[in-house]
């Protein structure tokens, strides 16, 4: 892959999962930068530490629905209420096993969020998506 994000950032309850899907997005080659959260407001917190030399805005965040302690919804609910010079440009994408159509619809309430898949990522996923926000900010 030619043009690389700088980061994504992985926010999962389940470190089998993300652990996974890191393996995939380093395969791909396609960030520069992989992230980790396995608690919601872990990934909040990330993203408002712009002070910390370990940051690195990410582009793309991959987001779990169901979570102890934070959920996907309150996680958005949160992220709204991050200044938006910082979450600018961000987008989010629901990664779930959830199978409930009321989920999806609810996704598509939050302008933030841009897709719904179902776990696992695949490389063919992320190209997908890589590639549409690549060509978004060229165009954009």
């Amino acid at each position: 892959m030619n043009k690389k994000l700088n980061c994504i950032l992985l926010v999962d309850d389940n470190e089998a999962d993300n652990f996974f899907h890191e393996l995939v997005i380093k395969e791909l080659d396609c960030t520069r930068k992989v992230v980790s959260k396995v608690v919601g407001m872990s990934g909040i917190e990330y993203l408002k530490d712009i002070s910390s030399v370990d940051y690195v805005r990410p582009e793309l965040i991959f987001l779990d629905i169901n979570m102890p302690a934070m959920n996907a919804w309150e996680f958005m609910d949160a992220f709204k209420d991050i200044p938006g010079e910082l979450t600018k440009g961000i987008e989010v994408v629901i990664l779930t096993t959830s199978l409930n159509p009321d989920d999806e619809q609810k996704a598509q309430s939050y302008p933030e969020i841009s897709g719904f898949k179902i776990k696992p990522l695949t490389n063919e996923m992320l190209c997908e998506i890589v590639e549409r926000k690549v060509a978004a900010s060229i165009h954009g």
